[in-house]
């Protein structure tokens, strides 16, 4: 590449254009380069495109000059040895662009519960999606990991999501592991489907639960009346259908309320979202799976569910266990409940 320009020879015909930059911008991640065409910062023969553009010989494509002016990554770098692990990672650097903006305030929460060579524990953020989608416009948890550490790009199975063995629904917030190699991916993405990793979460539902603890074992699919949703069913009706088993226990009640600790045997799209709806006790904030007679008109922004406690044993053999308390929006919304 000659200072911002890029001619498209034989060689390079043919290739979609984002997959084609994320391969010369390596200081990029895939989702960044996507946003940068989309608005606009990026174009071919002096044209905006389609991010989904294919590319002919002689296609000129031209980066503004204003996106290579901080090829340095997003964020700062790691943490040095003997910082608080609970400290805010990212800062705000002169001359950072528009691309690494957008992301600032949401990337600020994100907190480094812990780090070894192999993997961090993260603490996301409600509000901030997983890995990008067709639909995304916004930074995302990848953009963050790829910038803080560029290896993690190279990890995992799909370059959309490196580094990511399980996740989290954007406005849910919590304990996340990030494997940091390939060889770590593997064993986290064992350890998982043979369900020797131990995540709870900490959620609020509408409604008083009377017994102490119970197991929903509904089937989860596709939903027949919305599209993009999912709906549980008692016996499976549809193939797609994939059985799901979510446990809980009881920790407290309130007037309308109850707070659960809850564990899921399974990793289905917003499964507890779906088995809450179904078991008649939604969760508190759930715009998506929500039952319009159990709204009350004390309502919260977000939704009340938070990854709160992880524990595994490591692939070198030590038990590692971390929690993670209610943020504040959550914490303040349950002090000013009443008791039952």
């Amino acid at each position: 590449m000659q200072n911002n320009l890029i001619t498209i020879t034989q060689e390079n015909q043919g290739q979609r254009l984002d997959k084609f930059l994320n391969e010369q911008l390596t200081e990029f991640s895939r989702s960044q380069i996507q946003k940068m065409i989309k608005n606009g910062d990026i174009l071919v023969n002096g044209q905006k495109v389609s991010v989904h553009k294919f590319l002919k010989i002689g296609d000129m494509i031209k980066i503004l000059p204003s996106q290579l002016s901080s090829p340095s990554p997003l964020l700062s770098s790691p943490p040095k040895r003997g910082s608080s692990a609970n400290e805010s990672v990212s800062q705000v650097k002169p001359g950072m662009t528009s691309l690494t903006m957008i992301g600032e305030k949401i990337f600020k929460d994100i907190k480094i519960i812990s780090e070894t060579e192999d993997f961090l524990i993260i603490e996301k953020p409600a509000g901030l999606l997983v890995h990008p989608t067709e639909k995304n416009e916004t930074a995302t948890l990848v953009d963050w990991l790829i910038a803080k550490y560029p290896i993690i790009r190279k990890i995992g199975d799909d370059p959309l999501r490196p580094g990511l063995v399980h996740r989290l629904d954007k406005d849910v917030s919590g304990l996340m592991i990030i494997p940091k190699t390939q060889a770590t991916f593997e064993f986290f993405k064992r350890q998982f489907q043979l369900r020797t990793i131990d995540k709870r979460y900490t959620a609020l539902v509408y409604g008083e639960i009377s017994q102490d603890s119970d197991k929903i074992n509904f089937f989860i699919g596709r939903s027949k009346a919305k599209t993009g949703l999912f709906a549980a069913r008692p016996q499976k009706s549809k193939d797609d259908d994939k059985p799901a088993m979510t446990e809980f226990e009881v920790k407290d009640r309130f007037k309308n309320y109850t707070l659960l600790e809850i564990k899921i045997l399974t990793g289905r799209t917003h499964q507890i979202r779906v088995h809450l709806k179904a078991y008649g006790h939604p969760l508190v904030g759930d715009n998506l799976y929500f039952n319009k007679k159990l709204k009350t008109k004390k309502e919260l922004s977000r939704i009340f569910l938070h990854a709160s406690y992880l524990s595994f044993t490591g692939s070198d053999g030590k038990y590692y266990e971390f929690s993670s308390p209610l943020p504040k929006k959550l914490a303040t919304f349950l002090k000013s409940l009443k008791k039952q």
